[in-house]
């Protein structure tokens, strides 16, 4: 409304018993939101040019020597000529366990159970930490791979790893691309995008 400032709770204040120094405030916040929302858009525009140009060029590259790849799938690294630029396109997975883990946890205490008698408690407490769950209720995909990691042949050990690679669920991707630039030392560094890294 003409002649009113919205206020945080949403009531319509005249603009006379705003205080300048609020509405001084208001201006700038609103012309650096609006600086930030349109180099927002562009840096959506740039990764969206990067991954396709980054993925006709894998296509283009295959194409030569007969061979079809599908997709964007897949992490892949382009390196100018120079060495001194690299393009580095990294898919994430998304990965959620089903109700299937469960059953590996049952597995996996019945040989705690076995292993740890008359032995201390902390080597079950590691396990369950395995487990935990953090505050979003998401349990820690790292760790839970982690146990299979282990070289460890008890039947029913190796049972609760097959039941967690059943378990597990790819929920969706995420398409990652940085650039990253060679320093004199010979490491790469990325090209920080994020205002808190320039």
């Amino acid at each position: 409304m003409e002649g009113y400032m919205e206020n945080a709770q949403g009531h319509q204040v005249p603009l006379a018993q705003v205080q300048e120094i609020d509405k001084a405030r208001h201006e700038l916040v609103m012309e650096k939101v609006a600086k930030v929302k349109a180099m927002h858009e562009l840096l959506g525009k740039l990764k969206v040019e990067l991954m396709a140009d980054v993925g006709a060029f894998v296509a283009l590259s295959a194409e030569r020597y007969g061979a079809k790849v599908g997709g964007d799938k897949g992490n892949v690294t382009l390196l100018s000529y120079d060495g001194k630029f690299k393009i580095a396109r990294q898919v994430a997975e998304h990965i959620t366990f089903d109700e299937r883990l469960q059953a590996a946890k049952a597995l996996i205490d019945e040989c705690l159970k076995d292993w740890t008698q008359g032995t201390r408690s902390e080597i079950q407490a590691l396990i369950d930490q395995a487990f935990q769950v953090d505050k979003e209720g998401k349990i820690s995909t790292t760790r839970i791979l982690g146990l299979r990691r282990l070289d460890i042949t008890d039947e029913r050990w190796l049972g609760a790893m097959q039941a967690i690679g059943d378990s597990i669920q790819v929920t969706g991707t995420k398409s990652y691309v940085r650039i990253y630039e060679r320093q004199e030392s010979g490491a790469y560094t990325a090209i920080p995008l994020d205002m808190a890294a320039v």
